[in-house]
């Protein structure tokens, strides 16, 4: 059932950056996507906050209600959010004698990779998502074994990171408006500061455990989730002003490799950080010791993507996110 689900999302979601990067117009592009990742955002601080005050006192009957009542509403919503998304539509017909060919996928994906901004960006994708990701599924699982947090609580930590997430893109949104002057608008400068911060989070958080139970984790959580969100959002809106350069007619397979180099870098990096936990737990025989040990690699990682981030960048666009932007500017 995971696997399904990691296959619907990560369709859907490449299928709803092409439609905004087609649809929307150039001015606002960027404005839309970065919406989008909002709502997104705050659906997940809002469910995981909500579910994990739910949980407690833990039960597994408690959880399966609890489950069960969150995916009845995720349903709900998704059929209300997509029904009627793209109204109608209207296609030219083809005049006598004029056919349309489609490229062959090997083709476009050629194309695609010898363009050199399209591939080092995905490279940059594929590094700083496998370096987020691999903190997902282990965070909670330290709270609890190194803190002595309860299910209820570890879960609503998870809420706080993605609140801290969520005021990281507002953030950067105001930074990249049109009011934002000089390098506080620059995307580039807020992809690599979001990602040596989110560095720093995870090797404060990597010696947390070593401080004793005083640490204020759930302060260092937001703190990474902040960054993350910095990072992120700020990348999104380079994306979404990336995606027509390049060969014609190919915002589909470029938009799908970076999607690509997302999915599979969150699929590994969960799959990594829990089997690393695991290694390096039975090889220390000290569970605060691996999970030390997976922070500390996963804020190298995003020491690696600020660097590949530096590279990417053909020309700063300070004003692709603009939440702010004047409309009379499309």
């Amino acid at each position: 059932a995971d696997q399904g689900e990691g296959d619907d999302v990560g369709a859907a979601g490449t299928s709803l950056l092409v439609f905004l990067a087609v649809q929307v117009s150039a001015a606002r592009r960027a404005a839309a996507a970065t919406i989008v990742w909002l709502m997104m955002i705050a659906g997940l601080a809002v469910t995981a906050g909500i579910a994990g005050q739910l949980l407690d006192p833990y039960s597994p009957a408690r959880l399966v209600a609890v489950t069960a009542g969150v995916c009845c509403v995720a349903i709900l919503l998704t059929v209300i959010a997509v029904w009627g998304v793209e109204g109608p539509r209207t296609q030219a017909a083809p005049s006598p004698g004029e056919t349309i060919e489609s490229p062959r996928f090997r083709e476009a994906m050629r194309e695609v990779w010898s363009e050199p901004e399209s591939h080092k960006f995905a490279v940059f994708v594929f590094v700083s998502m496998l370096a987020y990701s691999a903190q997902d599924l282990i965070l909670e699982p330290f709270a609890g074994t190194v803190f002595g947090m309860t299910p209820g609580e570890s879960t609503t930590l998870s809420g706080v990171q993605h609140g801290g997430v969520f005021l990281g893109m507002i953030l950067v949104a105001l930074a990249c408006s049109a009011f934002a002057k000089g390098r506080f608008g620059s995307l580039k400068a807020w992809v690599v500061g979001g990602c040596l911060a989110s560095a720093c989070a995870l090797f404060l958080i990597a010696v947390s455990g070593s401080l004793g139970p005083d640490f204020p984790l759930p302060a260092a959580v937001f703190a990474l989730g902040v960054a993350n969100g910095a990072f992120a959002v700020a990348a999104i809106g380079s994306m979404m002003g990336m995606v027509r350069r390049g060969h014609a007619k190919r915002e589909g397979t470029r938009m799908g490799l970076w999607g690509a180099a997302q999915a599979i870098a969150f699929g590994l990096g969960g799959f990594a950080g829990t089997a690393a936990v695991d290694s390096l737990r039975w090889i220390s025989g000290s569970p605060e010791t691996a999970y030390a040990a997976v922070f500390a690699i996963e804020g190298c990682l995003f020491i690696l993507s600020a660097y590949l981030a530096a590279r990417v960048s053909r020309r700063a666009e300070s004003r692709a996110l603009g939440l702010a932007a004047d409309p009379s500017a499309s």
